[in-house]
């Protein structure tokens, strides 16, 4: 038998791709399944974006890169910075990696020693807290109330910070509730930040572009420029741009972090893909009128759902400003029973009898950090988000 790293007792599977795991098994096997666990838009990448990776194919781009990027590749992003965000960043600032998710993981892994903790406000992606964990670093999460649109607030993030403090990571929108923070709700954020000059900055902005009602997005370092040098800006290609296959996730930040990050990935994975970067140029320089028509299908697909989510009983669901997901609380649900006899004691309860009973996968608030809720993927056709909320509706009202 092999013998285990011991850190890995610290960590857990995915919680999201286990959802979507089940819900294909399932499928396999002949179940009726709606899969509502997908962090993915169920778009096609445009073909202009397909076009610049047929072409990188064909002109011979099929060997080793610069280990953390391109040169056309750092340029188009630091060109997206400068054109969207406001943000000065110049190519020895950038990193490019296999995915948001290797960019979060290089930063830990570069800055992280036993004990240093993480700020981590409550509804989080799944994986903030075990990459964390894998670095010998310590997540705190802070819990985020729907009262305050699952917001961190001022007073929760300066209570949070000790000299142990080495990172706070703001998602907005967030994966899981697409709550995204206003100008205002920022820089209430980087007026407290501002005092803790040990604390770096980590802003997943994956979902920039995915906002609706006329939202302004702002990332920290645009809303206050003195938190530029101890903040990393990450970002990707997956969701605005439908590639999520693509595997691109980039970041400006300090030359110093710039650099270690790189240290990390030449010992891991090396470069990207050399093609999935030649495409990423084209999707940060090219046509981005797609985004807008994706975000007007985005937009009624969420009123829809929050709507018939907020019939069915027990269930409470607010109207988020970003990304594709909602999520709605089960409160109204936990105390209750199946037909069959079986209480509901818990959110994970909740989304075993939606799949049991009427074959929708959803994923449970706990994986989350926050109870008791479950979040639903908005990233597919509305026919079958339609379908899901009727079914889920129907489960419902089952309960007794």
């Amino acid at each position: 038998m092999p013998q285990i790293a011991d850190r890995l007792s610290r960590i857990k599977p995915s919680p999201t791709i286990a959802v979507s795991t089940k819900a294909r098994e399932l499928k396999a096997a002949g179940r009726d399944v709606i899969g509502l666990g997908a962090g993915e838009p169920d778009f096609e990448t445009p073909d202009n974006i397909k076009a610049a990776a047929i072409t990188a194919i064909n002109g011979g781009d099929t060997r080793y890169t610069a280990v953390d990027g391109t040169p056309e590749l750092k340029a188009a992003i630091c060109e997206k910075f400068k054109r969207d965000n406001g943000l000065e960043y110049t190519p020895d600032q950038i990193t490019v990696g296999t995915g948001g998710k290797q960019i979060l993981y290089n930063a830990f892994m570069a800055t992280l020693n036993p004990g240093d903790e993480v700020i981590i406000p409550a509804p989080f992606w799944v994986s903030y807290p075990d990459m964390v964990l894998l670095a010998d670093g310590e997540p705190v999460a802070v819990p985020c109330m729907q009262s305050n649109g699952f917001k961190l607030q001022a007073e929760d993030l300066e209570e949070a910070i000790t000299d142990k403090t080495r990172w706070v990571i703001l998602n907005s929108p967030s994966n899981p509730t697409g709550a995204a923070y206003s100008y205002d709700e920022m820089k209430a954020l980087t007026d407290v930040l501002k005092k803790y000059e040990h604390v770096m900055v980590l802003t997943d902005d994956m979902y920039e572009k995915l906002v609706y009602d006329g939202f302004e997005y702002v990332t920290p370092a645009q809303v206050e420029p003195s938190l530029y040098d101890r903040t990393l800006t990450m970002n990707g290609v997956s969701k605005a741009y439908c590639m999520t296959g693509w595997r691109i996730g980039y970041a400006g930040g300090p030359v110093a972090l710039i650099k270690a990050m790189a240290k990390i990935q030449s010992q891991s994975t090396s470069n990207p893909c050399s093609i999935s970067q030649a495409a990423s140029v084209e999707a940060l320089r090219g046509d981005q009128g797609f985004i807008a028509r994706h975000n007007d299908v985005f937009k009624a697909r969420r009123d829809m759902v929050v709507d018939m989510l907020n019939d069915c009983p027990g269930i409470n669901c607010s109207k988020p400003e970003g990304a594709f997901y909602v999520y709605p609380s089960c409160e109204g649900a936990i105390g209750k029973s199946t037909p069959e006899g079986k209480q509901i004691s818990s959110d994970e309860d909740f989304v075993t009898y939606l799949l049991e009973s009427v074959g929708v996968a959803a994923v449970q608030g706990n994986a989350f950090g926050l109870s008791p809720y479950f979040r639903i993927s908005y990233a597919t056709s509305t026919e079958t988000l339609k379908e899901a909320c009727e079914r889920i509706k129907k489960a419902c009202e089952a309960l007794k």
